[in-house]
């Protein structure tokens, strides 16, 4: 693990691997390097075989640092966090990625790297635009249930929410339990207050990223919607799209990323 200093901030990262062009990959919101080690939505450490990957702790998550306030957990300022990590370490031409928030994250950086970027993985895109503003109301929720009531008040709430279809139920919500059990309850209220901050990039600017893009969801989740994977395969111009419904359909992510990543 190593350190960089970013936008007055500490950001915690990692490179494991050799290979052009590297990968740089995010996170999902209250997540982190070492939840995604625990459960990957794509074996990122496999995907290093063929090239260096670059994973990073977003601000106001894991062991970066905190949040200033909650408009620097929006997704574009995440990126511009992204970014400014990438020209910490030199890297030229490369990848992006990252899951949910880590996608929605890289899809502002593609705009800010443009030319730059050679490849873009988005997994489980989440809502956005005209499905964004209930997501975010929940979010203030879930924070406020945090901040007055505790974790476990949160747990009993999202043990009502929908599993992913790829997701056996109890194991998902046990999972669930543990990491909010598990995380710093300040962070978690402001990680979820940031999040109500953001949104995708607008449409029509989506739509001039001219980058090859794999965009891999699943059904049966509205926080990931299909619809949202949907919309970016409309806009993006050089795009495929893969979506779960089974786990044996989403175990073969990780084959995707590494095919679609060694031919671009």
């Amino acid at each position: 693990m190593a350190t960089a200093e970013i936008r007055g901030t500490r950001i915690v990262y990692e490179s494991t691997g050799r290979g052009e062009p590297p990968l740089v990959w995010g996170h999902g919101l209250t997540s982190s390097r070492a939840n995604e080690d625990a459960y990957p939505f794509v074996r990122l450490h496999d995907v290093a075989r063929d090239r260096q990957v670059v994973r990073y702790d977003a601000r106001g998550h894991g062991g970066s640092g905190a949040f200033g306030d909650p408009a620097e957990g929006s997704w574009a300022e995440l990126a511009v966090d992204q970014v400014e990590l990438i020209d910490h370490l030199g890297l030229d031409e490369l990848a992006v990625g990252g899951a949910s928030m880590g996608a929605a994250t890289a899809l502002h950086a593609a705009l800010l790297l443009r030319d730059r970027l050679r490849a873009l993985v988005l997994a489980i895109p989440p809502t956005g635009w005209e499905t964004r503003r209930a997501q975010a109301g929940m979010y203030l929720e879930r924070a406020d249930i945090v901040e007055t009531q505790g974790v476990e008040p949160l747990i009993a709430r999202m043990w009502e929410a929908p599993t992913p279809d790829p997701y056996d139920p109890d194991a998902h919500r046990a999972r669930t339990a543990a990491r909010m059990r598990a995380s710093d309850p300040a962070q978690l209220a402001a990680a979820y207050r940031a999040a109500a901050t953001a949104d995708l990039p607008d449409p029509a600017a989506i739509a001039t990223i001219p980058t090859p893009t794999l965009i891999v969801a699943w059904t049966g989740d509205p926080g990931h919607p299909v619809s949202t994977a949907n919309r970016l395969a409309e806009l993006l111009p050089h795009v495929h799209l893969s979506v779960a419904s089974t786990a044996s359909a989403m175990e073969a992510w990780t084959d995707e990323v590494r095919s679609f990543l060694a031919a671009h």
